[in-house]
């Protein structure tokens, strides 16, 4: 509640200061709400391997997906100024949307093959522009720690930007969060960074190849969580 409270306080004057050209402002508040969330919830996270993220360039950031609490945590823990690709369900909540779309984020909606492609490509300049994305591939949240089959689409955006993929693990978001439940739960996330896997000189003919790599890096990153916690 408190943190609806903040978003719909401080998102308008935000998004204000961002049309007369001080885009930071929304990332600023952005990290500020997600804090106070992780304050209120009594969350705790870890990163682990921290000093594998390549702060000297736009990548793309590829995690699997526990919980609702898994995109702001990694918003927040991995990048100053992470972009996100959203499903295009949140652009019903007019004040997030609104923000999203401000920061530069970009929605993608997968029912529209036309319009999902659209998205890519828009992705794809905005890392050529240097920003960096994060993506969910598996496209929803896994009750397991086995991962769900991947989608193309993220993997598409880092061939055509020719921008590496850094494979992120979390652990402990279902803890946190439980699917079907919007009661958050005091617990500790970890988040564990892999080696960037490059794409420099692949097309996209090698799609496939490349996602079985970064699967594989993840699925490494998800038995070395689930090794820590027992």
């Amino acid at each position: 509640m408190l943190v609806s409270l903040y978003v719909l306080v401080v998102g308008p004057p935000g998004m204000l200061l961002a049309l007369f050209g001080w885009k930071d402002v929304l990332y600023i508040l952005g990290h500020g709400g997600v804090r106070l969330g992780l304050a209120l919830t009594g969350i705790k996270v870890r990163v682990e391997h921290a000093e594998r993220i390549p702060h000297h360039q736009a990548a793309v950031y590829c995690s699997n997906h526990q919980s609702n609490v898994d995109p702001p945590v990694l918003f927040a823990v991995l990048h100053r100024r992470m972009h996100i690709l959203y499903k295009h369900e949140i652009d019903r909540i007019p004040v997030l949307a609104r923000a999203f779309r401000m920061g530069g984020f970009i929605p993608i909606d997968r029912s529209r093959r036309e319009a999902a492609m659209r998205g890519i490509d828009a992705g794809a300049r905005s890392i050529r522009s240097g920003n960096s994305f994060l993506i969910f591939p598996e496209g929803t949240r896994s009750r397991t720690d086995d991962l769900l089959p991947f989608k193309k689409g993220g993997f598409v955006m880092a061939i055509k930007a020719q921008a590496p993929i850094v494979p992120v693990a979390v652990q402990g978001g279902r803890d946190a969060m439980r699917r079907g439940s919007w009661i958050i739960y005091p617990a500790t996330m970890t988040i564990r960074v892999g080696p960037p896997v490059p794409t420099a000189g692949l097309d996209l003919d090698e799609r496939d190849d490349l996602i079985a790599r970064v699967r594989h890096e993840i699925e490494l990153l998800v038995q070395e969580n689930v090794t820590a916690v027992r």
